[in-house]
């Protein structure tokens, strides 16, 4: 169990990945307490819910993920950001770094293996 009861907030625009992602976090002991489809939302259900984690999105269709990022971790309490996409690292250069993100995974190798690399 990676998550241990941690609470997770899932960010992307694709509804089936949500599912996914949602079924796949909670079988890894996290607590899925929302889901959001767009970077205002992602920034209004972080604000409200507070998790410990956001599994995040870079390609939104409003805010992108690097920018939800930035804004989010100016916050206190500030969460673990995992970012996600399907386009590997090297197609956002050093824009993944700089993010401030824990960490990044490809929506394919979203593995447990993956998040506890991440996570510790």
């Amino acid at each position: 169990m990676i998550g241990h009861m941690r609470t997770i907030l899932v960010v992307d625009d694709h509804a089936g990945f949500r599912t996914y992602a949602t079924a796949f976090l909670a079988a890894c002991g996290f607590r899925v307490v929302g889901e959001a489809a767009d970077g205002r939302a992602a920034l209004e259900a972080s604000s409200q819910l507070r998790p410990d984690v956001i599994l995040l999105d870079i390609q939104l269709p409003d805010i992108d993920g690097f920018e939800v990022a930035r804004q989010v971790l100016a916050e206190p309490d500030r969460p673990t950001i995992i970012l996600t996409s399907t386009r590997d690292a090297q197609d956002y250069g050093r824009r993944i770094e700089e993010s401030g993100a824990a960490g990044f995974v490809t929506k394919a190798r979203l593995t447990a293996v993956a998040l506890r690399e991440i996570l510790g």
